[in-house]
């Protein structure tokens, strides 16, 4: 089980570091699964970008569709550093783009 604080090291050209403005993070993990790495290079030919990745570049912490308007999936859980009056960065750029989309329609 990975539990507790570990860092991500962020994409300088993705989303994620657009959200956050900064290109190392500390998050809050609790679970027992990993995106095999062996996998990696199949799913970025794809088109899925790892967007995040533990600083010794072996563990996909968080991924993008870069031609989604909004599609970030993680391995850490970010409600567990968001606050009612200070939301995480990630919730944030959610609800910033389902009001961008719905302004649209």
């Amino acid at each position: 089980m990975r539990l507790g604080t570990y860092t991500c090291v962020v994409a300088p050209d993705s989303l994620a570091c657009k959200l956050y403005g900064r290109d190392m993070v500390l998050e809050r993990h609790r679970h027992r699964y990993e995106v095999n790495p062996k996998y990696h290079r199949q799913l970025t030919k794809a088109g899925l970008k790892i967007s995040g990745m533990s600083p010794d570049g072996k563990l996909a912490e968080m991924v993008e569709l870069p031609e989604h308007p909004y599609f970030i999936a993680t391995q850490f859980h970010p409600e567990f550093k968001s606050r009612p009056i200070k939301a995480h960065p990630l919730f944030r750029g959610l609800v910033k783009a389902a009001l961008e989309f719905a302004e649209k329609k």
